[in-house]
């Protein structure tokens, strides 16, 4: 068993626990091949609980300063995930989470680039857009349904990949990137707004 499988097992029965954690839609994860889950972020604990919801393993960025707590350092690392510096364009970490892709791996992001203070759908970043017109992975909205309280249900639905093809074919520029940051964002919000209206 290697460590992801350990920490995921360990997240699941937490959430279950905890949490009373519904999952929808993880038939939509490809069973193969470089999958970037787009996910609106709500909470603390959105990482783990993204993760939590399919049986492939999700890589994930994480802050640099992580990575200078030693024991959580080793965890991190052990869990996928690797270091970016945040506020500025961090190259490594760009040439990183394009090699996780080009190796077809799964690569879980938030594109809004922080928590939710309301819980509101925020404003898209491009750099989420930019991962998916450079590379050849499936797009797959994820809506996290909170909010995170103890003992409240917390769901998670995997949308249906998005079709990219049209923008792909474009230049990669601050159009097509405005484009396909309002797509990956109008596709969470159908998401969000689909399980609120039942």
């Amino acid at each position: 068993m290697s460590y992801y499988t350990f920490f995921r097992g360990i997240c699941r029965f937490l959430l279950a626990a905890c949490f009373r954690w519904r999952v929808i839609g993880s038939e939509n994860i490809p069973k193969t091949g470089a999958v970037i889950l787009c996910c609106n972020h709500i909470g603390n604990i959105d990482p783990p609980l993204l993760g939590s919801g399919i049986e492939r393993q999700v890589r994930f960025m994480a802050k640099e300063e992580l990575f200078h707590v030693p024991v959580l350092s080793f965890l991190l690392k052990k869990f996928g995930a690797f270091p970016v510096k945040r506020g500025a364009g961090d190259r490594s970490a760009i040439r990183t989470t394009l090699k996780i892709l080009e190796d077809g791996e799964i690569l879980g992001i938030f594109p809004e680039g922080t928590r939710s203070k309301t819980g509101e759908l925020g404003r898209g970043q491009s750099g989420t857009a930019m991962f998916a017109l450079k590379s050849q992975a499936q797009v797959v909205p994820v809506a996290i349904i909170g909010p995170w309280r103890f003992l409240k249900p917390i769901t998670i639905i995997y949308g249906k990949p998005i079709d990219m093809t049209a923008l792909r074919e474009k230049k990669v520029d601050s159009e097509s990137l405005r484009e396909a940051t309002e797509l990956i964002m109008q596709h969470i919000k159908e998401l969000i707004d689909a399980h609120q209206a039942k």
